[in-house]
């Protein structure tokens, strides 16, 4: 899936539109009730390719984001020469 998904999809649209618009058969009697007809595996082609494409596109999108990165705390102690001790707490995101 993907990038190399979304061309697939892609191409088969262009196949289906192809088939679709583009081939005309000749519509015979005998043609048409043993065969099939290829305006029907175009709109097919074309259906299933933009489902893929769909598909494809929330599948590269969401792998392209940059993982969360987790929160971190840091707990810190000091203790000067005096004795006083300062304590520091950091949360980073």
């Amino acid at each position: 899936m993907g990038l190399p998904g979304m061309v697939i999809s892609g191409m088969s649209v262009v196949v289906g539109a192809i088939m679709y618009w583009a081939i005309t058969a000749q519509s015979s009697a005998t043609v048409q009730s043993h065969g099939f007809r290829l305006s029907t595996v175009g709109v097919i082609l074309m259906i299933a390719g933009v489902i893929g494409f769909v598909t494809s596109l929330l599948i590269f999108v969401s792998s392209r984001r940059s993982p969360a990165t987790p929160s971190r705390t840091l707990d810190r102690e000091t203790t000067d020469q005096a004795g006083h001790t300062t304590s520091l707490h950091e949360r980073q995101r």
